[in-house]
């Protein structure tokens, strides 16, 4: 029992690929990527457990083939054990970009790629043998998509900046008015975009505003409604004029 042991010791840490140790670095890589994985798909994002077990098993095989090879075929000429495994880096990128959704000006995604691309570097960690690395890096990626998460929100840290479209009958030469009822509200005019149509006559601003993720939105469209006649009022994350 303890000689076995010893050699299953001896197999996962050995600097040679073989069966053992190849299994439980595949087994440590699916584990370490599930943990994230539940993480985000807490969160509600597309890419969860299997999509994140998946990436850090496929970085760890891709990191035991780069070694494998020139182990196992020592007569070739470019049996460089890095060649494989630095491919992997390029190509996570393609499934980090699938996981960033752009939806009319708001991206989204952002975080959930960059777990991605840790996630494959931790497999390949794995592939390598380093396990202490490896959960540490992983118990970290969790300290940050956890504990900074509500960190943020206690010290009131979610300010965004957001952008009032506001559609009105007439030509507006005055926009104090609008600056004024915005920061009885705690909401900041960082920038003014202004459209003219004088034959309709219609005055389009985009209002650039640093605001709360807690501003009431609604009340704000409704004070802002009462300053001029106003025909439409939206939200948005990007400027389009």
């Amino acid at each position: 029992m303890i000689d076995g042991l010893d050699r299953f010791i001896e197999a996962i840490n050995s600097t040679e690929v073989n069966t053992a140790g190849a299994v439980f670095k595949l087994c440590l890589s699916m584990l370490l990527g599930c943990c994230v994985g539940m993480e985000r798909k807490r969160k509600g994002q597309i890419a969860g457990l299997r999509t994140f077990a998946l990436i850090s098993m496929g970085a760890t095989l891709a990191m035991l083939l780069s070694i494998y090879v020139p182990q196992a075929y020592l007569g070739l000429k470019n049996g460089d054990p890095g060649r494989i495994a630095a491919q992997v880096i390029t190509g996570i990128g393609f499934l980090g970009a699938g996981a960033i959704i752009q939806m009319k000006g708001s991206v989204r995604g952002l975080t959930t790629a960059a777990g991605i691309w840790m996630v494959a570097t931790i497999g390949m960690a794995v592939g390598v043998g380093m396990y202490t690395v490896s959960v540490i890096a992983t118990a970290l990626i969790l300290v940050i998509l956890v504990l900074l998460e509500q960190l943020e929100h206690r010290i009131h840290v979610g300010w965004e900046t957001r952008i009032i479209r506001v559609r009105i009958s007439g030509i507006v030469n005055d926009i104090e008015a609008y600056r004024s009822v915005l920061s009885d509200y705690h909401v900041q005019i960082v920038n003014v975009f202004v459209e003219y149509d004088y034959e309709a006559p219609t005055t389009r601003l985009n209002l650039v505003v640093l605001a709360k993720n807690t501003t009431d939105i609604v009340t704000v469209f409704e004070a802002i409604r009462n300053l001029n006649p106003t025909q439409a009022i939206s939200l948005a994350n990007q400027v389009s004029i």
